[in-house]
């Protein structure tokens, strides 16, 4: 309860902050709005008692969780810009405050992509290749802290590949970020091949048919929601190509920046 208190309570913030926008007259994006509530939906999904009984006694049902929490979800919270909502939001002092932490040192090394990438990849390794994830069946703590560092580290990888919408901390060049999702994604798919060929992680009342299904869905579910990231990576880096290439003069002056 005290998690899907929370998911709630950032549904509600998110929609406060929207109203907010709209009776100083500032317009916010449809589809920002669309995003936040798909993510967060699917999060309050993946946590459901139901998904959480099936998760605990079929691998399958963990890795759809993984999926949803680590990728899927991620991606469309960073796409409703949270951050960017909640400056425009604050008074001038706390989004003064927020900025600060946004430019101070430790956020801008725990977004910068290959830290990102540590603890997004480094984390699956170290759950499905170690006695981790056996000991977070019997612990009810471990197994939350399992998920929220799926949706935590999924998020912020998002964020440093993107390096927006929000303001990125840290906005490595598009070449390294592309290198590092590409590093992601061979990084991933090995893992999945672990998995599948070795019968990782071992030591739980898993069947090798079942390890072996839930690999197959960790390598193309994963497949699919780096290749979303990907598409979305060129996209801006074509309309940031394309703002950069815009002619500032003329009569007309087109604002490059998306509401």
């Amino acid at each position: 309860m005290l998690v899907l208190t929370l998911v709630v309570a950032a549904q509600i913030a998110y929609l406060v902050g929207l109203q907010r926008q709209w009776r100083r007259g500032r317009p916010w994006s449809f589809w920002r709005l669309l995003a936040l509530l798909a993510g967060t939906s699917m999060v309050l999904f993946a946590i459901s008692p139901p998904v959480m009984l099936h998760a605990h006694q079929d691998l399958r049902g963990h890795m759809l969780q993984h999926l949803l929490l680590g990728m899927f979800a991620p991606l469309l919270l960073v796409l409703a810009a949270p951050v960017s909502l909640l400056l425009r939001t604050l008074p001038t002092a706390g989004a003064r405050a927020l900025v600060a932490v946004l430019r101070s040192g430790p956020l801008r090394l725990l977004a910068h992509p290959l830290t990102a990438l540590l603890l997004n990849l480094g984390g699956m390794y170290l759950l499905y290749l170690t006695p981790l994830y056996a000991a977070s069946l019997g612990s009810p703590a471990l197994h939350w802290l399992v998920h929220w560092h799926f949706l935590a580290a999924g998020c912020l990888f998002t964020w440093a590949i993107l390096a927006g919408p929000d303001p990125a901390p840290h906005a490595a060049r598009a070449w390294v970020r592309l290198g590092v999702l590409f590093v992601a994604m061979a990084a991933h798919a090995t893992l999945a091949k672990l998995m599948y060929g070795f019968g990782w992680p071992r030591g739980t009342h898993h069947g090798l048919e079942e390890i072996q299904a839930a690999a197959q869905l960790m390598y193309y579910g994963g497949d699919l929601a780096e290749m979303l990231l990907l598409g979305l990576l060129f996209a801006r880096w074509g309309r940031r190509r394309g703002c950069a290439g815009r002619p500032t003069g003329g009569p007309v002056a087109l604002p490059c920046v998306s509401k």
